[in-house]
This record gives C-alpha cells, sequence and structure tokens, in this order.
C-alpha cells in the first residue's frame, strides 16, 4: 500500500511538472530566436534598453506572451507592437516585473516588438526574456534586413512631445515616442536595421547640460564613458545627422552655464562652428568609411528663411570633397514648440525622397 502511495504521488508531481512546462515556455534574452534592433547592452542573463528606439521582437504560434523587464527608475513607456499593426502602450514600475504583453489571440501565428519609446534619461531597463503561454512555440526571426540605417539627433529625432496633441510641448515622458518620429518612420519605410543615437537638448557644441554629442556618440550605456559601443557590430549603409538646433540657440545665451563651459565669454564664430561640425562628422566617416552620410537639420526655426545654420553645415560639407557626404534641409514647421505627429510624417516623407533620389543601399 506504502509503495502504491508513493508511485500514485510521483505520478502526480510529474503530470503537474509536465503541465507547468507547457503552460509557460521561457525564451531567455540571450535566445537567437529575438530579434533585437538599437545599441543594446548584453550579458549573459539579460539585455538592457537605454537608447530611443531599441527594440526586442519574437515570432511566436500561440495566444499569448508576457515579458521580464527590471526598469531603473519607473518611467520608461514601450510601445507593444502585436503582428505589426497594433500597438499598445506599457509604462513600466521600477524594480523586477512580469508584464502582460498580449493575451487571448486567436491560435497561430503572431509576432510581437517591444519598442523603447522614450530616452535614456528616464533610466534603463533590464530585459531577462519572453515568457509565452498556452502550450505556444517560438518561431525563427524574420530575416534581417540587408538595409541599415542609423541617426544622430536631438530631440526632434527622438520624437519630443510628438504626441502632445495639445501643442504645449509638455516634458513628461509619456508624449515622447520614438516609433512615430521622422527617424523610425523612416527607418520603417525601408524596412531598415535601425539605430537611434539622440537626446533632447543636445548639441555638438553646447548643450542644455553639460555634455555634447561627440562625448557621448560612442558609448553603449549613455554617459557611463567606460562603455563603448563596438561599430564592428552595426554598419549602416546610411547615417543622418540632424544636430544644431540647441547650439543655435544656445550660442546666443552668454549668461547659461553650458554657454560659459564650453566658449567662456566669447561667441564662437563662425569659423569655429563649421569646423565644430566638421569635426563630428570626421569623427563618423572615421567610423563608416563607407557609408553615405546625409547632413540634415529641420522642424524647428534652425532653418526658419533667415537662418545661417544651413549654411553652416553646407560649408563644412563642402570641406570634405566627398561624395557620400549630402546635405539636406528639412523646411521650417513655423510652429510653436517641437514636432507633432503631422510634421514629424512630413519630415519622414521628406526625407525619404531625398534618399529615393540621391542615396543608393
Amino acid at each position: 500500500m506504502k509503495t502504491t502511495f508513493l508511485f500514485i504521488t510521483a505520478l502526480i508531481m510529474l503530470f503537474a511538472s509536465s503541465a507547468c512546462q507547457e503552460s509557460e515556455v521561457f525564451i531567455p534574452s540571450t535566445s537567437d530566436q529575438i530579434h533585437y534592433m538599437g545599441r543594446i547592452a548584453h550579458t549573459d542573463s539579460l539585455s538592457s534598453f537605454y537608447w530611443s528606439g531599441t527594440s526586442a521582437q519574437i515570432n511566436f504560434e500561440g495566444t499569448g506572451v508576457k515579458a521580464i523587464l527590471n526598469d531603473e527608475n519607473g518611467k520608461n513607456y514601450y510601445n507593444v507592437i502585436i503582428d505589426r499593426d497594433s500597438v499598445i502602450v506599457l509604462r513600466t514600475k521600477s524594480g523586477k516585473k512580469t508584464y502582460t504583453l498580449a493575451e487571448n489571440l486567436t491560435p497561430g501565428k503572431h509576432s510581437i516588438k517591444l519598442f523603447k519609446r522614450t530616452e535614456y534619461d528616464q533610466g534603463g531597463t533590464a530585459f531577462y526574456g519572453f515568457q509565452l503561454k498556452n502550450g505556444a512555440k517560438i518561431l525563427p526571426p524574420d530575416p534581417i534586413s540587408d538595409k541599415k540605417i542609423e541617426f544622430y539627433g536631438n530631440s526632434i529625432t527622438c520624437g519630443y512631445a510628438v504626441e502632445d496633441y495639445e501643442g504645449k510641448d509638455r516634458p513628461d515622458s509619456i508624449y515622447t515616442n520614438n516609433y512615430l518620429s521622422y527617424a523610425a518612420i523612416t527607418a520603417r519605410h525601408y524596412d531598415a536595421e535601425y539605430h537611434c543615437i539622440s537626446k533632447s537638448g543636445i548639441g555638438i557644441m553646447v548643450s542644455w547640460f553639460p555634455y555634447i554629442m561627440p562625448d557621448i556618440y560612442d558609448q553603449l550605456i549613455p554617459l557611463n564613458e567606460e562603455s563603448k559601443w563596438d561599430f564592428s557590430q552595426f554598419t549602416p549603409d546610411v547615417v543622418v545627422i540632424h544636430l544644431l538646433q540647441n547650439d543655435s540657440r544656445l550660442v546666443n545665451m552668454p549668461d547659461h552655464t553650458s554657454f560659459k563651459k564650453y566658449f567662456g565669454s566669447q561667441k564662437p564664430s563662425e569659423e569655429f562652428i563649421i569646423n565644430a561640425y566638421k569635426d563630428f562628422v570626421s569623427k563618423l566617416r572615421g567610423k563608416y568609411p563607407n557609408a553615405q552620410i546625409i547632413c540634415t537639420m529641420g522642424g524647428m526655426d534652425a532653418t526658419r528663411e533667415d537662418s545661417p545654420w544651413p549654411g553652416y553645415v553646407e560649408e563644412a560639407v563642402k570641406n570634405f570633397n566627398d561624395s557620400k557626404i549630402f546635405t539636406y534641409f528639412m523646411p521650417y514647421n513655423n510652429i510653436n514648440g517641437h514636432p507633432g505627429v503631422e510634421e514629424q510624417q512630413n519630415m519622414a516623407e521628406g526625407l525619404i525622397q531625398f534618399i529615393d533620389e540621391n542615396i543608393s543601399w
């Protein structure tokens, strides 16, 4: 009798374990079935998202999926993109938690992408993996695109306040959405692998804070000087530089602490501005000898009709005598504040037209 009891107990435990395994399938962050985009810090147990537009996607067969995340501050927002068309907004909470991304899907094949809307100043998010349920199974990822595009930019490229439909330019991160920026729209148009190195308020010579794009452009983890990005991991066909909007404001603010830090008491000359821009483009040309580089501005008042700043860019580019470095200027939107959804879409359409007419992938 005792032997029979032990045998039955063992069977119950075996069936319970089997049922649990069938109901949940864990896909760790290290799985090669996950398609990542962007500069992402990978370790043996997790992957960390910092930069705007970083993403992780899987294809699977099942009815639901969760993600295990550990957010630093609980201030990040992610787009959860189901089957490439349905978008749900996820706000993280601080600490390690499991989030339901989708449930009660129709049985069959699905895809899900976790896309970081917000900027790195909202803190990093550690991603441990996806969790599938209801006997689901992972499917092979989509083929990696043969097109690659990388952006270096400021708030316009981040998609700052793009969804502030009241036009108040509010700083709450719920209104920022890199997915609706001209940069992400352009990348999706070409089905290109997408990297976005951007920060609201940043400049090439001076920023609204005490560091500039040349300080962080080569970092894997932003503001961590010891964390360097390996440029051999991603070689873009096209690099888009959209900067100088913040410089154009701050060079006229001699009382600002950043002005004093970078210029002392003397406003930079035109030659200084041109050389600073040229130096940054040279850094990227050194990293990507064969890339086609588009130097652009636009969307705010740095490209208004009487602005000298597009001319500075043109002069810097002319000094290269490089047929693969282009200038293209987006129109001044003449709106109060940052570009909204419509303006970002228009900017993307203009950039796409320029690429179609001038760039070979």
